[in-house]
């Protein structure tokens, strides 16, 4: 099967090619870079998107275009929302919501984080995908993920994401994908470990995204059967 891989920053990919090696092939194409790995049945395409909602949005359709994959993985670092998100958790996002999206002053029937196509703001995962994960990794913890263009270091925001969307974690890419995704209805699932905490900020990030970054890998490749 051929899997679309999309990471954001140099420290997950730089993960990746540490716990695999070299890769089958390596290539640029439209300002990609893409690395081929063959693990197991699988065919996987690498691509570095680069931070935010509209560059992972943007690899995500070029990877399905270019190279027609069946199925969308991201894994990358997130901030954790909660005192149960500690550094270096790893979990699977079971939906999320864009929550700095706003179109309900002219899309009647919606509030603020709601895409008109969903019921509600929560953009989901595949079902499938997400019930094979865990069936994968059964330490494996569902969360809610709050997604938008910011990168999030006051705790005091933090602990408000989780207040008002329910959200255990914070990210930049995972709404892009997910909606991308959807159009094109092709499943996704996005695996991510926490690099700073709920009290933790940008000083956090940097001294442990490199650990969380291993540690996604490593559940990544459990997941994928290596």
């Amino acid at each position: 099967m051929k899997i679309g891989m999309i990471v954001a920053i140099p420290e997950e990919i730089g993960a990746l090619l540490k716990r695999c090696g070299e890769p089958m092939d390596s290539f640029k194409v439209d300002g990609y870079d893409i690395f081929c790995y063959k693990i197991g049945e699988h065919e996987l395409f690498v691509a570095g998107s680069g931070a935010g909602e509209i560059a992972a949005a943007a690899t995500t359709q070029f990877l399905i275009t270019a190279f027609k994959v069946e199925k969308i993985i991201n894994f990358g670092v997130v901030g954790g929302l909660t005192d149960e998100m500690t550094l270096s958790n790893v979990v699977v996002v079971e939906k999320c919501v864009h929550y700095d999206f706003d179109a309900s002053p002219f899309v009647e029937g919606t509030v603020p984080g709601q895409y008109a196509q969903f019921p509600d703001i929560y953009i989901p995962a595949d079902k499938e995908l997400l019930k094979e994960a865990i069936e994968a990794v059964p330490t494996l913890k569902p969360v809610i993920c709050a997604s938008a263009d910011k990168f999030i270091a006051d705790p005091k925001m933090k602990r408000i994401l989780h207040e008002k969307y329910d959200a255990d974690i914070c990210e930049m890419e995972s709404a892009g994908i997910l909606l991308t995704c959807h159009r094109n209805k092709i499943p996704a699932l996005c695996i991510k470990a926490v690099s700073d905490s709920v009290e933790g900020g940008e000083q956090e990030f940097a001294k442990m995204v490199h650990d969380a970054s291993k540690a996604c890998v490593r559940v990544l490749l459990k997941i994928l059967g290596k």
